[in-house]
Order: structure tokens, then sequence, then C-alpha cells
């Protein structure tokens, strides 16, 4: 599905996903935003331009020499970003508030936050332990007792974070997470709504009834 246009940009019930996530960051006021942009950056950017349509402000940050991987990418964009962000996946719809969990880390004196949500594998395999507040291991490969929860899509950051990160190099989140844990910094922010996701045919499916559902295409 995805040969010749980006996941972003994946109809879903007639409307492009990338639309979708950026009404729903509009409509909570968060319109100062950055997309990372690699494959077939050029249509993501043809159709979302500045921002100015979906009553936004949109950079790009572009990898243009390589794939940096998910850690890379947010390093590669460093320059755009402001002391505190926020970091959503590109695939990912979250029904919730976005300003919540956001307040709450502006209180926080952490490096990073993670949306959480009890999972036991419901949505897809859970990644995540979280005790006492913290996010105290993660892992999308190993397997362990206690693997409960998994991550909602969406994290906020602090900009001391990308330290963490080397430039111009592959670097996967996975690795910024360990180092966060290690460091006790990686604060859980508990989430109870389900979130809903592309990136396979039976995700896309299952926002698509969502979506008919609500009526969410025509606001």
């Amino acid at each position: 599905m995805t040969g010749q246009v980006p996941k972003a940009l994946v109809p879903v019930c007639g409307t492009p996903f990338l639309q979708y996530q950026l009404e729903w960051l509009e409509r909570y006021g968060l319109t100062d935003i950055v997309i990372c942009v690699g494959h077939l950056s050029g249509s993501i950017e043809k159709f979302a331009k500045d921002g100015h349509d979906f009553g936004v402000n949109i950079r790009y940050a572009h990898e243009k020499i390589k794939l940096l991987g998910t850690a890379g990418a947010i390093k590669n964009a460093e320059d755009l970003l402001e002391d505190r962000f926020c970091v959503l996946n590109g695939d990912s719809y979250l029904p919730i508030n976005p300003l919540e969990p956001i307040e709450r880390f502006k209180s926080e004196n952490a490096m990073a936050m993670m949306l959480t949500l009890w999972n036991q594998g419901q949505f897809d395999q859970s990644n995540a332990i979280v005790e006492d507040g913290l996010v105290t291991f993660y892992s999308r490969q190993e397997k362990r007792p206690g693997v409960e929860f998994i991550d909602y899509g969406m994290q906020l950051f602090d900009k001391e974070v990308l330290e963490l990160i080397p430039s111009g190099e592959f670097y996967d989140m996975d690795g910024v997470y360990q180092q966060l844990i290690e460091r006790g910094q990686l604060v859980a922010h508990p989430v109870t709504d389900p979130f809903y996701e592309i990136g396979t045919a039976k995700g896309l499916a299952r926002f698509s009834e969502y979506v008919q559902q609500t009526g969410l295409g025509g606001q």
C-alpha cells in the first residue's frame, strides 16, 4: 500500500492519515509542528505544505543522506526544537487530550515522559514495565514477566535528552529509553483510551471503523 505513497498519506475513509493528526493537534492548540521526513518526503510536503491550510505551522527535518532511525531523526531536528517538546509516532492516532500530559510534564523534574497503556498484549506486543510511576523496563524484542504496558505513541522530552543521541548516525529510540531508565528519568503517564495505528492492515481497518463511527473526517 505504501510503495508509491508514504505511510503518513495512506487514505483513511478518503482522507490522508496525516490530516487526522494535524486536525487533532490544531484542535488542542498545538500548532508549532516539526515533521521528520525521509521516504517520499516530497509527497508529504506537497500535501501539508507549511501547515496553513490546517491552521498550524509546519517545518521539516530531512534525512538527506541516510536513514537515521527513530532517535536519529529527532536529533537531526535539534535546531528546530524548543527546550521541551513532545514526539508523536507518524502512524498513530491518539484519542486523548494531549494537554493533560503536557501540563504534567511541565511540573515534573524529569528528562522524559512516556505515555503508557495497560495492554497485556491486547493491541500489540506489550513492551514496558511500570513501577512507582516510572518506566523501569522497555523492549520491543525481549519478553519477560511483568511486561504488561505498551508505549502509547507520545513522549515528552527535555532537550537535554538529545545529548544521549549521536549525531549523523542511525540510532533507535530503544537505546534512548534504556539510558533514561538507567538514570531513573523516564516518567510513566498512564492513559486508558486505546490508540489507533495504521502500520498494519488490521490497524488500518480498525482506525477506519473508528473514523466512520465518530465522524472524525468531518471535523
